[in-house]
């Protein structure tokens, strides 16, 4: 007979997720032990053990469950936008603000992503993809030089994800440029750069200055 669930376990399975991930990425995965991990949440071995079958598996859902946020983030900030321009900043906020909220998360889906199954690696690298594509599909809306081309789409792509995805290591949420004003520095200096003409949200920020 199956066991029935408890009324908190969704709010237990939640908090193993948190202390998982908090412990895997200060001490690193493959270091972290089931019995650290027990302590951590508070739980016997056991207990832990009925709500995930595995450490791979609490790993697997850290990471799944941040990826799918990301998408899910990223289709709602698009959604909201008319202009392909508003949809590529909305985009890279949301991207920004989700990595901003959980860099622990960041680290793990960098670090060890290669500790999972073949299997639940590739179900990441889809689900990553799918971001990817988003991202991409509104740079080549966005080129009016004809830059971005088959052969060069990977790399423009890349180049903007590199950005984006590692910094983690070096970027302070708390600190004095928040994570909207960021993404926003972010796009404007890829689609702009710093040696053009002023963008149009420089531009903004001038006009509200002097006003």
């Amino acid at each position: 007979m199956a066991r029935t669930r408890s009324e908190n376990y969704d709010d237990i399975h939640r908090g193993i997720m948190n202390a998982a991930c908090d412990l895997f990425a200060n001490q690193g995965y493959m270091r972290a032990s089931i019995g650290e991990l027990a302590d951590a949440c508070k739980l016997s071995r056991g207990a832990l053990y009925h709500y995930f079958e595995s450490k791979e598996a609490i790993l697997f859902a850290i990471l799944d469950a941040h990826v799918r946020q990301m998408i899910a983030d990223v289709e709602t900030a698009i959604a909201g936008k008319s202009t392909t321009l508003d949809q590529f900043r909305a985009a890279i906020r949301a991207i920004v603000e989700l990595n901003a909220r959980s860099s622990q998360e960041q680290r793990l889906i960098l670090n060890d992503l290669s500790f999972l199954s073949e299997a639940d690696q590739q179900t990441i690298k889809t689900l990553e993809r799918r971001i990817v594509e988003m991202i991409s599909d509104l740079l080549v809306q966005l080129d009016r030089q004809g830059k971005i081309v088959k052969r060069t789409k990977k790399i423009y792509t890349m180049m903007l994800f590199g950005t984006l995805n590692f910094s983690h290591t070096w970027y302070d949420p708390k600190g004095g440029i928040g994570p909207a004003e960021f993404a926003d520095m972010v796009v404007d200096q890829f689609l702009y750069g710093i040696t053009t003409q002023a963008s149009p949200s420089d531009l903004s920020a001038r006009q509200r200055q002097r006003a």
